[in-house]
């Protein structure tokens, strides 16, 4: 309450980036830093990750819906079947990121996706493996101390591009695992990051 008995909200501290978006936010306290073990989620950052890529994240969250309906709800046997026809029609399609060979990219990374669970049983099986299968919580106090890139990252866009794999450099394989909570990268004075680490601490 304040002076005038007023009851007085106080808003929880967020991850700087966070800003004040509602959409922005609801992927903050919802998603972001949150293991994932599901396959199709886990394909669909990792669609979303590589067409990011010179742009702003929130430009793709805005996007997200039409992604999904046009990449038939990011189901990799479907879209592993697009020809030439399907990805010049996504070409002009204004609702995602209208770049060739982003939208290419999609396409080979279903095929290497599909490849991956063939061979390992998921690809959550697969990628949860360069980091031990358990998410690294760490301790960074502000958004300055976070890294762009980790060792992890930089192993797993080796592997990742020698599987076929495109628009997997380090800096979007380390984005990719701080958004499907393989390592738990939001700041210690954000209320998410005492939730999540008490989840499944390492």
């Amino acid at each position: 309450m304040d002076d005038n008995g007023k009851e007085v909200i106080i808003a929880p501290v967020r991850c700087q980036w966070c800003g004040e978006d509602p959409l922005y936010i609801a992927y903050h306290d919802q998603e972001w830093g949150v293991p994932e073990y599901r396959d199709h989620r886990l394909f669909e950052f990792l669609i979303l990750e590589g067409a990011q890529a010179g742009l702003s994240w929130i430009t793709i969250l805005r996007k997200r819906e039409s992604y999904r309906n046009a990449f038939d709800d990011f189901s990799w046997e479907k879209i592993a079947s697009y020809d030439e026809r399907k990805m010049a029609e996504l070409l002009d399609n204004p609702g995602i990121v209208r770049n060739r060979l982003k939208i290419r990219a999609v396409v080979d990374n279903a095929k290497a996706f599909a490849q991956v669970i063939d061979r390992h049983g998921s690809f959550a099986e697969y990628i949860w493996k360069f980091v031990d299968g358990a998410p690294l919580n760490n301790q960074w106090n502000n958004i300055g101390e976070v890294p762009a890139q980790t060792k992890e990252s930089e192993k797993m866009s080796k592997e990742l591009k020698k599987l076929g794999f495109r628009f997997v450099g380090p800096t979007i394989c380390y984005a990719y695992m701080q958004a499907v909570g393989m390592v738990n990268d939001h700041t210690t004075d954000c209320f998410r990051h005492q939730q999540i680490a008490a989840e499944q601490v390492r």
